[in-house]
């Protein structure tokens, strides 16, 4: 018989969910969809289509099929408040409901397709998913960022935005970055120097303050100290209010968003941008240019998970130090939105918190970091 210490763990790497998450999923920056033409949209295991009405000037999302014969809307034409089918011309509005067929002589009753729940905020485009049908509670609704809807919008830079497709993963590996401390300095070169999560609701926030390896140079969002107020609203966007010591005493405050939406059970699309208020005696042009080099920041980072998400397993039952987090209190917390309304429990939304001593780990990896330098400098001596 083996003993119990000797017991080999053996990992679970279950299923991923059968359903996609009940929420708000970002599609991107609303001026994308703005161009007079369809726009197709691969998510939730189905394609859609985004378009804006000519007269009405509002963007809607329908389902890309056309219940007729099965043509791609996205690849139809818009006709006033309708996207019309590439293959007969059957025309649909904003509603879903049939909005004309021109060699007909009248629209079948049941001429519906659906139309998916739409929110215009942020300067970019929200639809509300729920597998029961329910429309969005208003307590669920996407937050407004003040750099973009508050009296100080004219002193921030546009967004930028990216998108990075993402196969061979589940949303729940990006979601699991919230709690994990440890792969900041091993994934993405910094000195996780504070870090503490809060759940409450439908919100995890994630606070850390760190500054950035001196053995590396690729990974950071800043050269300098920065402090991360980090919130998910829900299955998939993120707020994060970063704050980046510039020198000389100032302080950069920038918003970067990091949002995701289902592709399918195995495969997101991720999507990042960032906005920048600018610094006394900062031009347009500069607060630009800091938004951009953030976003690349950002880009370094979201690859290098990326890769790690790509060669790794799904596991439902990972083996955890205290210094790894929350892991298994922020899945509770995100289960909430695969379940139905009804099977919501207490636990999945009464509030958690957690600060993780990061001493001992800072500790041991600045004496790493120091070690690496000296054999560097010594490697360099000798080569010289």
């Amino acid at each position: 018989m083996t003993a119990l210490n000797d017991e080999v763990r053996v990992i679970d790497a279950g299923r991923p969910p059968t359903r996609f998450a009940r929420g708000w999923h970002c599609l991107g920056l609303a001026d994308a969809f703005k161009d007079g033409k369809p726009h197709e949209i691969e998510a939730f295991g189905t394609k859609l289509v985004v378009f804006q009405g000519q007269d009405d000037g509002q963007l809607h999302v329908l389902n890309a099929y056309c219940p007729h014969m099965g043509g791609n809307l996205a690849q139809g034409t818009v006709k006033g408040d309708a996207v019309a089918c590439p293959f007969h011309d059957w025309r649909w509005s904003g509603d879903g409901r049939c909005a004309g067929i021109p060699y007909a002589r009248r629209v079948p009753p049941r001429a519906r397709t659906r139309a998916w729940i739409s929110l215009e905020r942020n300067k970019q485009l929200f639809v509300w998913n729920d597998p029961e049908g329910n429309p969005p509670p208003p307590e669920v609704t996407v937050p407004e960022i003040a750099g973009i809807h508050g009296p100080e919008a004219d002193q921030w830079s546009d967004w930028t935005w990216k998108t990075l497709r993402v196969e061979g993963a589940n949303c729940r590996e990006i979601v699991d970055n919230v709690v994990d401390m440890a792969h900041f300095y091993y994934v993405h070169y910094a000195f996780p120097e504070y870090f503490k999560n809060v759940f409450d609701g439908h919100v995890a926030t994630q606070y850390m303050e760190s500054s950035p390896r001196g053995d590396m140079e690729l990974g950071t969002l800043s050269s300098g100290r920065l402090r991360s107020d980090a919130s998910y609203f829900g299955p998939s966007y993120m707020i994060d209010h970063l704050y980046s010591d510039v020198g000389g005493g100032a302080e950069m405050e920038i918003v970067l968003i990091n949002c995701h939406y289902p592709i399918d059970e195995n495969s997101f699309l991720l999507q990042y941008g960032a906005i920048v208020k600018r610094l006394p005696g900062m031009t347009d042009e500069q607060a630009a240019e800091a938004a951009r080099l953030t976003a690349e920041g950002a880009t370094v980072g979201f690859e290098q998970d990326v890769e790690i998400w790509q060669n790794k397993t799904r596991i439902d039952n990972p083996l955890l130090t205290e210094e790894d987090g929350p892991v298994y209190q922020l899945r509770r917390w995100y289960e909430q939105f695969y379940v139905d309304v009804a099977d919501v429990k207490d636990e999945m939304t009464r509030r958690f918190e957690f600060e993780i001593d990061t001493q001992r780990a800072n500790a041991a990896w600045r004496a790493e970091v120091e070690e690496n330098l000296a054999r560097r400098a010594a490697e360099t001596e000798t080569g010289a």
